[in-house]
């Protein structure tokens, strides 16, 4: 079964990093915290495996921020 939340987190984490690099156009500040959020509503349910990585990509946005 798929998780559809920590899917998201991974795009919205993806278009946070992109738009660091310059990659994509967009408000560096919002897409960070629109990743943030999405990092957040994603633990509640996610397999502890999941938890990891979606720690490792707080510790990501918080670099970029």
């Amino acid at each position: 079964m798929r998780n559809e939340l920590f899917d998201q987190a991974k795009d919205f984490v993806l278009h946070a990093d992109q738009t660091a690099s310059g990659k994509t156009s967009g408000d560096l500040t919002h897409a960070i915290s629109a990743a943030k959020n999405a990092v957040s509503s994603a633990f509640a349910n996610s397999t502890d495996a999941e938890r990891a990585q979606l720690r490792k990509m707080q510790n990501h946005l918080d670099r970029l921020s």
